[in-house]
């Protein structure tokens, strides 16, 4: 009987000290690892900082972006063409923002459209993207919609139609290969392009060509932002602020003007 104790108080001491194993984190899983864990937990890098709910204050707003209108008007089409569209005619307090071409992949600028959830548009040209469309594709995993820049960034205005479709067309299909969906706008490389631009991006399946009608270049916007404004927010700058800070800057504007912003896609 002494035997058969004692047996019994070893198995027990051997459950309870492995029971207190198991619930210690640093044993289980290393000190590095548990280190690792609680600096890159759900809210990513920096994440104690925003574990209050409230991660606009991690990118520098003071408040939470207003959320858009639900219902939206969109242009319509003239003469069987592709509008072309500068700003949008509403009178909703937004503003759109849009990048251009793909050449600046900052990895921050992910989380940042995951977390305030913006609405951002991106036209991508295929030659300066390259190998970076794993890039884009996080970013449209996280709400950004891609749009289309064409295939080698020529000057458009003044082509030939076959040309300009093949730019065009042949975009909407790398798109469609990388992405499985067609854009619906074409931005026209430096904002020039002519009637057969139009009919090309008829042909092509596209349903507006989007111009800017405020740029951002390094800095603050280059005249104060009103409702329908489209942004065009420069990138692959070479020095200066990252896309990211240039993005915060935009957002630090929207804000002061009591504006907020929305999907393009849902107003034209």
């Amino acid at each position: 009987m002494r035997a058969r104790a004692l047996v019994a108080g070893g198995l027990a001491a051997v459950l309870l000290t492995g029971c207190a194993q198991s619930v210690d984190p640093i044993e289980r899983l290393g000190r590095k690892a548990a280190q690792r864990a609680g600096s890159y937990g759900p809210d990513g890098p920096g994440g104690e900082s925003r574990a209050d709910g409230r991660p606009y204050r991690h990118w520098g707003l003071l408040a939470p972006l207003k959320a858009p209108p639900r219902v939206a008007a969109r242009a319509a089409r003239r003469d069987g063409l592709p509008p072309v569209v500068r700003r949008v005619g509403t009178s909703d307090k937004v503003v759109f923002l849009t990048y251009d071409d793909g050449a600046e992949r900052d990895p921050r600028f992910v989380d940042m459209v995951r977390e305030l959830r913006l609405p951002v548009s991106l036209f991508l040209t295929d030659s300066v993207v390259g190998p970076g469309y794993g890039h884009f594709a996080r970013l449209q995993s996280v709400g950004a919609g891609i749009q289309n820049h064409t295939l080698d960034h020529p000057a458009l205005r003044g082509l030939p139609y076959p040309g300009q479709r093949a730019e065009i067309c042949g975009q909407q299909e790398k798109v469609r290969s990388r992405f499985g969906i067609r854009p619906r706008f074409l931005r026209p490389p430096y904002g020039t392009y002519d009637r057969t631009t139009l009919r090309a991006a008829a042909d092509c399946g596209l349903s507006a060509v989007v111009l800017w009608s405020v740029s951002v270049e390094g800095g603050a916007p280059q005249r104060p932002l009103r409702a329908g404004d489209i942004v065009s927010v420069a990138s692959g700058e070479a020095s200066g602020p990252t896309l990211t800070e240039r993005t915060t800057t935009v957002l630090r504007e929207i804000e002061r003007r009591g504006l907020t912003v929305g999907r393009l896609e849902d107003y034209l």
